[in-house]
């Protein structure tokens, strides 16, 4: 399985963050590895679509720097990159995390 890509911290850009949080969906993911603290296999977190948007959702994510995402085995670990966001954009995440749902 190749590597997947990911953008840098300086191609990291602010538009691109906030439309990826601003789907309900993709803010479900947020907050579940947020919750979690740890690496997560993708497929493991409570959503009620399919696998297909699940991966276009996560992909969405990889892509606008808010995830890192990596092959284990036949699974994909999200961990969320706070450190790079918080870096970037200090307050950000926190608020958009402790918004009401």
């Amino acid at each position: 399985m190749d590597a997947l890509e990911h953008p840098a911290l300086d191609e990291i850009r602010i538009e691109a963050v906030l439309q990826a949080l601003a789907d309900p969906m993709r803010l479900t993911i947020v907050r579940t590895l947020a919750e979690r603290g740890t690496g997560v296999a993708c497929g493991s977190i409570e959503l009620s679509i399919g696998k297909s948007t699940r991966t276009h959702h996560v992909r969405t994510l990889r892509e606008a720097g808010v995830v890192h995402v990596r092959a284990e085995g036949t699974s994909r670990i999200c961990t969320l990159r706070r450190d790079d966001l918080d870096a970037l954009y200090p307050g950000l995440l926190g608020g958009v995390l402790a918004a009401e749902h």
